[in-house]
């Protein structure tokens, strides 16, 4: 059976688990290991401060929802908000990229024009 705390399988007749020591719950019988399904918040308020903040704020709302819905048991849920998150995330790093070399291409052409001083 999985220890409910680690997620290391044991022996169907162990009382603790090899790994952490955790009591295992016999009652409730095999419990599979927990998912870790990534969130993205630091991507995302990275991309918010530094490259788009509408893009950015949207991957945050799904970055904040990952974990609850993980805690609520709705996996598919949770893996849907991630996935979203994480291309958000990358839709306004994109953006906020392309804009850093448009205005630097623009500073670059109106100095050699010498309309800028």
């Amino acid at each position: 059976m999985y220890c409910r705390k680690c997620g290391l399988q044991n022996d169907d007749n162990a009382y603790r688990c090899v790994q952490c020591g955790e009591t295992l719950d016999r009652i409730a019988g095999p419990v599979a290991p927990a998912q870790r399904i990534p969130n993205y918040l630091a991507q995302s308020i990275l991309v918010t401060l530094c490259c788009c903040v509408p893009f950015g704020i949207v991957a945050i709302v799904y970055s904040a929802q990952v974990n609850g819905k993980v805690q609520a048991g709705d996996i598919q849920g949770a893996m849907d908000a991630s996935r979203k998150a994480r291309m958000w995330a990358w839709i306004g790093f994109g953006l906020g990229f392309a804009w850093g070399l448009l205005y630097a291409a623009f500073m670059v052409i109106s100095l050699a024009s010498g309309n800028l001083r």
